[in-house]
C-alpha cells in the first residue's frame, strides 16, 4: 500500500508572505504590471450555482440557534493511530456541550457580515513592510493563495501548483476574473483565521476548539477512520467532495465537482446532522497548532498556549489548526478528509480551499434557565 503524501505542503501552509519568499522571482502576481496571469486549474463554467439545502436558515446573533445543532457533553477518542505523525497519540477526551453550525459559513452569510460592519479581510489588506522586511513592492500588495493545478507529478515542488495571486480574496477566490456572483450557497473561502474569528464574534459565537470540532465530526460514533465509518471512499457513491484522479493534474469530478468547492450540504450529513465535516473546504479551529496531541490535556482541551505554538517550516510558528480536508485531498495524496487529520493553516491570509463554521457554548435545548453557559476558551 502506498503511503498517502501531503498535498497541503509547506508553500500554502506558510501564508502569503512566506509563500511569496519561497516562490521568489517565479511568483506570479495576477494583475501586476508587465506580468502574466497565473494558469488556473480547470473549474466549472462561471454562473449561478443551485443550492443543495433549500431550507437553510439565516444565522442569527446569540442566543439564536438558527442553523445550529446541539452536541451534548461527552467523551470520545480524539486522534487515532497516526496516518501522519502530527495526528497522535489517540486519547480519551471529555468535551462540554455546545452548539455548532450545521454547515460551513457561506458566501451569503459572510456578505451580510461585511455589509453590516464594513470589515476588510486579511487578503484585502497589504502586508505591513515592517512586519515583513524581506518583501517589497508587489509582494506586499493584497493577495491570497490559489491552487492553479499542474501536470507535474505529486513529488514535484508544490510551488508549481500554488500561486500567491494579487486580487484574490473572498469575493474573487481565484483572483481577478473569478466571482462569487450566483454562488451564495458555496462556503466562503479566502478568509484567514482572524477573519473567521471576526465573523464569529459579530454573532456572539466562537470558533470550535480542535476537540469540539473532532467530537462533532465523529458524532458519538466509534473512532473510525472516516466520519462515515471505515469503508474507503466510493467513487460510485461519493461520501464527500474530494479529489478523484491523479493529483495535481486531473480531478475526474466523479463526485460532481471538479477542482472546486460544492455548495454546502450536497453530501449526506453525519449522525449529528452536520454537513461537510469531510472534504469540500478545510475549517478553521480556535486552537494554536503544534505537531501531535498533548496526551495529558484531556479535559475540554483548547490546545497549546500561543507561546507554545509550533508550525514546522514557519519560523514564527503562529498558526492555527485546520480540520476536515478539502476538495484538493485525494486518497493517495493529502488524505486528510479523516476526522483525526489536522494541519496548520496559513498565518496571514486565506486560501481558496479553507473556510469555517462557528460554535456557541450555551445550554442544551430545554435546559433550566439557571444552567450556566460554558466559559468561552
Amino acid at each position: 500500500m502506498t503511503t498517502p503524501s501531503n498535498s497541503h505542503a509547506s508553500l500554502p501552509n506558510a501564508g502569503r508572505a512566506a509563500a511569496a519568499a519561497i516562490l521568489g522571482a517565479a511568483m506570479v502576481l495576477q494583475g501586476a504590471c508587465g506580468r502574466t496571469a497565473p494558469p488556473r486549474a480547470e473549474h466549472r463554467a462561471e454562473g449561478p450555482v443551485r443550492p443543495c439545502l433549500a431550507d437553510r436558515p439565516v444565522p442569527g446573533p446569540a442566543p439564536s440557534t438558527a442553523g445550529m445543532v446541539y452536541a451534548a457533553p461527552g467523551r470520545f477518542v480524539m486522534g487515532g493511530s497516526p496516518m501522519r505523525q502530527e495526528e497522535g497519540p489517540p486519547r480519551t477526551t471529555r468535551v462540554g456541550g455546545f452548539w455548532i453550525d450545521r454547515t460551513d459559513v457561506t458566501n451569503a452569510d459572510f456578505a451580510r457580515f461585511v455589509k453590516a460592519t464594513g470589515y476588510v479581510t486579511q487578503a484585502e489588506r497589504p502586508l505591513d513592510p515592517k512586519a515583513y522586511p524581506g518583501l517589497s513592492g508587489d509582494q506586499l500588495k493584497p493577495s491570497a493563495i490559489v491552487f492553479v493545478g499542474s501536470s507535474s507529478p505529486p513529488g514535484a515542488d508544490p510551488g508549481q501548483w500554488w500561486r500567491v495571486v494579487q486580487g484574490a480574496d473572498w469575493r474573487h477566490p481565484e483572483g481577478p476574473g473569478s466571482s462569487i456572483d450566483g454562488k451564495d450557497a458555496l462556503p466562503v473561502v479566502q478568509v484567514g483565521w482572524e477573519d473567521a474569528m471576526a465573523y464569529a464574534r459579530w454573532l456572539g459565537h466562537d470558533l470550535p476548539t480542535e476537540a469540539e470540532w473532532e467530537y462533532a465530526a465523529r458524532a458519538g460514533g466509534p473512532p473510525t477512520r472516516f466520519i462515515w465509518g471505515d469503508r474507503p471512499f466510493d467513487d460510485a457513491h461519493p461520501q464527500a467532495n474530494v479529489w478523484q484522479g491523479v493529483f495535481p493534474a486531473i480531478d475526474t469530478g466523479a463526485d460532481g465537482y471538479k477542482v472546486e468547492a460544492s455548495p454546502v450540504g450536497c453530501f449526506a450529513p453525519n449522525r449529528l446532522g452536520l454537513y461537510d465535516m469531510a472534504g469540500d473546504v478545510w475549517q478553521w479551529t480556535r486552537d494554536w497548532y503544534r505537531p501531535n496531541l498533548d496526551a495529558k490535556s484531556t479535559d475540554d482541551p483548547s490546545g497549546p498556549a500561543a507561546e507554545d505554538a509550533l508550525a514546522p517550516g514557519d519560523p514564527a510558528g503562529h498558526r492555527h489548526v485546520i480540520k476536515g480536508g478539502s476538495f484538493l485531498c485525494s486518497p493517495d495524496y493529502c488524505y486528510r478528509y479523516r476526522p483525526a487529520a489536522r494541519e496548520a493553516g496559513p498565518g496571514d491570509t486565506g486560501e481558496n480551499h479553507i473556510g469555517f463554521r462557528t460554535v456557541m457554548r450555551l445550554p442544551a435545548p430545554g435546559a433550566a434557565a439557571s444552567e450556566p453557559a460554558r466559559k468561552s476558551h
